[in-house]
This record gives structure tokens, sequence and C-alpha cells, in this order.
């Protein structure tokens, strides 16, 4: 799944001032090929007047539309898919309600809840936090690496890594079998968030799953 090579995981208090959806045209512009809308301050009405704006965006660029937990903004906005939390409906029940006009991702803190997301229909699984990092830190303490590896060895659907990884940190996290990388951060904080999708996206290209 090229698409999840790199997904930027959007949060509007850490682009240092800027407009979100001025920094998701340029990295867009630059190769991005996912975002996922993660503003979980957002009413439905304010997150999908957001996510209308990146979906003209990301429908321009021929990139994937994601949505954080709110599966019925996906479907009002018209996303590709929903990233299931611990907080969402159940992956079998999105599917339930979705069918088959939403892709749906899960986010996962074990090789139990990737098994179970993988049995109940999610299409991919998002893993971590990999790293140390701020953002992550109220789930937990790092996963590490070969907790990576296992659960990528533990599933047949793709994993994408998240937390603390650095365009230095790409080619390890691909080693280990991820299929792609989740940022936040290391992107929007980046005083280029283009370029430094460029960097996210060379590392990528020149490493293997």
């Amino acid at each position: 799944m090229d698409e999840l090579s790199l997904t930027l995981v959007t949060d509007r208090t850490q682009t240092r001032g800027r407009d979100l959806v001025d920094v998701v045209r340029e990295c867009l512009a630059d190769g991005l090929p996912a975002v996922q809308v993660r503003e979980k301050d957002l009413g439905a009405a304010d997150l999908a007047l957001l996510c209308r704006r990146l979906r003209e965006l990301t429908r321009e660029a021929g990139a994937r539309l994601i949505v954080n937990d709110r599966l019925d903004v996906a479907l009002a906005v018209g996303a590709d898919a929903v990233q299931r939390t611990g907080t969402s409906l159940d992956v079998k029940d999105m599917r339930g309600v979705a069918g088959n006009r939403l892709r749906i991702g899960a986010s996962v803190h074990s090789l139990e809840e990737a098994v179970d997301a993988e049995a109940q229909g999610a299409d991919w699984v998002v893993f971590g936090p990999v790293y140390d990092t701020p953002s992550k830190r109220a789930y937990g303490a790092p996963q590490g690496l070969e907790r990576l590896a296992t659960v990528v060895r533990g599933v047949k659907i793709p994993v994408v890594a998240i937390g603390g990884i650095t365009p230095a940190r790409v080619g390890e996290v691909r080693a280990a079998g991820a299929c792609g990388v989740g940022v936040i951060s290391g992107i929007l904080a980046a005083h280029s968030p283009a370029d430094e999708t460029r960097r996210y996206l060379k590392e990528l290209a020149s490493s293997t799953s």
C-alpha cells in the first residue's frame, strides 16, 4: 500500500503558528501520499469543515484522506478512510455502517489488538509508539523495534509505524517490516514541512520492508 508509506497525522497546535491547511497543501505538493485528520478537540461541524477543505486538496493531489475516529464525519465529507481508535466503534461495527465506502485502519498498541483488528476486518493497523515522543506518551512507554517486528509477523495486513520516527529512523522501522510511517511533529513542527516531507519520502524510497 504505497499510499500508506507516509501519513501526515495532523495536530494544528504543532504547526508553529502556521495555518494547518497551508502546511498540508505544501506537503501534498511535494508528494505526501496520505493525510490523517486528528483534531480531537473539534466538534463534528468544525471537524467536517476542516476535512472538506483538506478533501479538496487531497483529491487534487491524488492523496488519501483519513479521518481519525469519526466515522460520521468521514462519510459526510467523502473521505477515503477512517482510523479506528480505542474510543471508536469496533472495526466490525464501522464496517457494518460504512460497507465498502471507506477503508478502515486501526490504531493498536499490542499484537493482540492487531490480531483482533485484522479479524474484525481492518485494512491496516497503525502500531506504536515505536520510539519516545511527547505526543504519544499518554499511550504508554515506547514499544521498540522488536515489538513492531512481532506485530508485523503476527498479521497479514499492512502495519504502519508511528511515534518518534525521524527520517534517520525510517530504514530501521522498514527493516522491521513496517509498510510505512505516520508522522506528526516531525513534519508539522519542522522549519520547512515540505522539505521534511521530501526527506521522509527519500528515505522511504531507499529502504525496504
